[in-house]
């Protein structure tokens, strides 16, 4: 009961004008930061961090919750409307939501993305609130084993989605294989640096992302003629959208399906509670999950709302599970819940078990300001900038594109001060560019990048802890049930993806006899 009466008083703290002021600037300071290629939440964070000093501890926890949860959410706008995810949390998001783009229906995508990701939000900060002692718990029973189980299920499930899955497999194992570049996680020693200095740390997260995603996809637009592009972008610059019809009806979210909020949600929120796991791998299971349980898997990979909203939901459900070991075991649930605990250290607060019992003042309005940026400010900035985002491909082409690639290159050296690694993200577009002429999926790759190490590390600790015995995987329930799950779904998924493909081809050839 005393911990309900802190939360309501936390409420009355985030709805006094001064902080719903600090909440609005750091949650639009996200959606800029989110949606532009390179500038991702974590470095809006890391450069709002000085200014956090010479304020109040709530204030700065407020507007960080707001700057957290829009840089989640704002990767979309970009993903759907040019096909370059703002973040890598929108790397399924491209899938569906563009082409919806090309065919004149992006206030329905970009709609369906923002109210989703604003559901989903709002349950993660509502189970933070109410279930993370429990998830404190649950977290902790799941061992070294099982952590890899699960990465390993995530690995196996990218390439099983694919229709391409021998090329999926490579551009997998080349993401992984870029991800051992650097100091070995393990031990002191550095690996396939070739003797160069600049490859000891590796290569950055975010050099991998521009190269793949943004540098590539200018290479892309660089030979499409301006008649063609005209033509392509001709659909969506044709169709005048009101600010009402960004907000889908009950009746499509009937049809998508409550269940699908919410399952996706709960998933979103428990992939968050384990450290590491992040918005990507979140959104990417419950995109595959949507898959295997919709009535129509032919539509998945250009025409399926429900994959793009059960990515977006999950998500940004993400965001109230990664905050759970942060707060209560000190450990950052990915990179920017890293510069939030950088921020409470700051202020004297020490994360641990005691911290969610003996200090809910202190982290109530920081709750309830992740709920409102979720529940309030989203549905708000899609009324107010809705129609502004769909302006984007109207930009004359050179202008955007020109733009894009000096942001994207300035947000690699933003975040790796070093111009080596820009190079580097131009090669790995060079060389995306021609894997994607020749049909290759990037999306793999970009995965394999961001799950690799820990793939790597909790394999390695697993087998060092239970002397080499490669039996501890199954020995561990946590462990069993995800390899398990991956049979599972070794399994159903072809069978889904076979359905799809023999409802495609009836569909085809009952639209020639038309």
């Amino acid at each position: 009961m005393d911990q309900i009466l802190q939360i309501l008083a936390g409420t009355t703290v985030v709805f006094q004008p001064l902080s719903l002021l600090y909440l609005s600037i750091g949650f639009f300071i996200g959606i800029i930061f989110g949606a532009l290629p390179g500038l991702t939440s974590m470095l809006a964070i890391v450069l709002l961090l000085p200014m956090t000093y010479t304020m109040p501890m709530t204030y700065a926890l407020i507007m960080c919750m707001g700057v957290y949860m829009s840089g989640i959410y704002s990767g979309s706008i970009t993903a759907i409307t040019i096909n370059i995810p703002g973040a890598p949390s929108a790397l399924m998001t491209c899938i569906e939501g563009h082409p919806m783009m090309q065919r004149g229906k992006g206030a329905k995508a970009i709609g369906h993305a923002t109210i989703g990701s604003a559901i989903g939000g709002s349950i993660g900060a509502l189970l933070l609130i109410f279930v993370s002692p429990l998830a404190v718990k649950l977290a902790l029973k799941i061992r070294t084993p099982g952590k890899f189980s699960l990465i390993l299920f995530a690995l196996i499930v990218i390439v099983i989605v694919e229709k391409k899955r021998t090329k999926a497999i490579l551009t997998m194992a080349l993401g992984i294989m870029l991800s051992t570049v650097g100091m070995d996680p393990l031990k002191s020693v550095s690996r396939f640096t070739f003797g160069n200095p600049n490859l000891i740390e590796g290569i950055d997260l975010t050099t991998l992302i521009i190269g793949a995603f943004a540098i590539s996809e200018l290479f892309v637009q660089s030979t499409v003629n301006n008649e063609k592009y005209r033509e392509m972008t001709s659909i969506a610059n044709a169709v005048k959208f009101k600010r009402k019809e960004f907000f889908p009806s009950l009746h499509e979210m009937r049809e998508i399906g409550w269940l699908t909020y919410v399952k996706s949600a709960f998933t979103g929120y428990l992939i968050g509670v384990l450290p590491g796991a992040g918005a990507s791998m979140a959104g990417f299971v419950s995109y595959v999950e949507a898959k295997r349980v919709s009535k129509h898997p032919e539509r998945f990979g250009g025409d399926a709302i429900d994959g793009l909203v059960a990515a977006e939901t999950a998500n940004n459900a993400m965001c109230g599970g990664a905050l759970v070991p942060m707060l209560s075991l000190g450990i950052p649930g990915d990179g920017t819940t890293a510069i939030i605990l950088g921020v409470l250290m700051v202020y004297g607060v020490v994360p641990g078990p005691d911290l969610l019992v003996k200090q809910m003042h202190v982290m109530a309005p920081m709750y309830m300001a992740l709920f409102v940026s979720a529940a309030v400010l989203m549905p708000i900035s899609l009324f107010l900038f809705g129609p502004y985002y769909l302006k984007i491909v109207r930009i004359n082409r050179l202008v955007l594109y020109s733009t894009i690639a000096l942001i994207a290159i300035l947000g690699v050296f933003a975040a790796t001060y070093s111009a080596f690694q820009m190079g580097v993200a131009l090669v790995i577009g060079v060389v995306m560019y021609f894997l994607k002429k020749q049909g290759y999926p990037n999306v793999p790759f970009i995965l394999a990048v961001i799950l690799g190490p820990l793939c790597e590390q909790y394999l390695r600790t697993s087998l060092t802890l239970s002397s080499g015995n490669p039996m501890v995987f199954i020995t561990n329930f946590d462990s069993l049930f995800f390899l398990l799950l991956t049979v599972a779904f070794a399994i159903l998924l072809p069978r889904a993806n076979r359905r799809a493909a023999e409802l495609e081809k009836k569909n085809r050839s009952m639209d020639e006899n038309k």
